[in-house]
């Protein structure tokens, strides 16, 4: 029995770390596409986006324990920075194409980003070649890269500032998602199939011409916002009983002291992932 385990876990490795190294490639591929023809954004928030997602699944690959600290700060960063630049950089674009049309975009992308999300829970009762939790994260990498894609791909003279503040979660996205995966005994490759989703997506997207309407740009651009703000607001910590947070608690003692604790850290760092937007705004302009 011990033999057919491991036989099975070596299969399972070696088909994870394929399907890793083909990503990687459908990336290089991409991204030397992207240069190019001028797209450089692009090629850097796609290789950022990888980047950062990589190292942290493979941190926690390495990683024994879950520590909770590293989590609220991780989210909390990537969550103030993702909802100050999607208020400063998209809304204003949203708002801007066409006042009504930009707004019913945002609740539009408000509302798929939250159906997506909890429908999403099916995936669990589905038999997937792929964990379930990096399959959503895999679904939800191609979503973004392909808005980020469009968006670019439309506006090239908007700033590299939103699209790394967009990307900001794939680090801890990452490490959280490789340290369930792992603790199932996945290897943290794994992790490479969505890292390499955002900028495989966002190049192919960026070939997306967007009509000159006004009501339909606004439309994209509000969708866009909107599906951001989602995404940021599920990233922002939660602090309580039963959260991701709370399971990841490695210490002994009162759990709502603890979490009490930490409620502080996530205000802390999701004011100082907005005010490094801020201040990057400035620097930039």
């Amino acid at each position: 029995m011990a033999d057919v385990t491991t036989d099975g876990t070596e299969r399972r490795t070696t088909r994870t770390r394929q399907i890793g190294a083909a990503s990687t490639a459908a990336l290089v591929a991409a991204t030397a596409y992207a240069l190019a023809t001028g797209r450089t954004k692009l090629f850097g928030i796609a290789w950022i986006a990888f980047g950062a997602m990589a190292i942290a699944g493979w941190i926690a690959g390495r990683t024994s324990d879950t520590h909770s600290g590293t989590l609220v700060w991780g989210y909390g960063l990537a969550a103030g920075a993702m909802i100050t630049s999607a208020a400063v950089f998209l809304l204003p674009q949203a708002i801007g194409q066409h006042p009504a049309y930009g707004g019913f975009g945002v609740a539009l992308g408000l509302l798929v980003g939250y159906g997506a999300h909890t429908l999403g829970h099916r995936l669990s009762h589905m038999d997937l070649p792929l964990d379930r939790s990096l399959a959503e994260l895999t679904a939800h990498a191609v979503s973004a890269g392909a808005i980020i894609g469009i968006i670019y791909g439309n506006m090239p003279d908007l700033g590299i500032l939103l699209g790394l503040s967009i990307v900001s979660h794939k680090g801890p996205a990452g490490y959280a998602a490789v340290r369930r995966f792992s603790g199932d005994g996945g290897d943290w490759t794994a992790i490479l199939l969505p890292a390499a989703g955002v900028g495989v997506a966002a190049i192919a997207s960026s070939l997306v011409a967007l009509p000159a309407s006004g009501a339909v740009r606004g439309v994209v651009f509000g969708f866009a916002t909107g599906v951001f703000l989602h995404v940021a607001m599920d990233f922002l910590p939660e602090c309580e009983i039963g959260s991701e947070v709370h399971e990841s608690l490695s210490h002994e003692g009162d759990a709502h002291t603890l979490l009490d604790r930490l409620r502080l850290h996530a205000v802390a760092s999701t004011a100082l992932g907005g005010l490094a937007v801020f201040v990057g705004w400035l620097v930039i302009v």
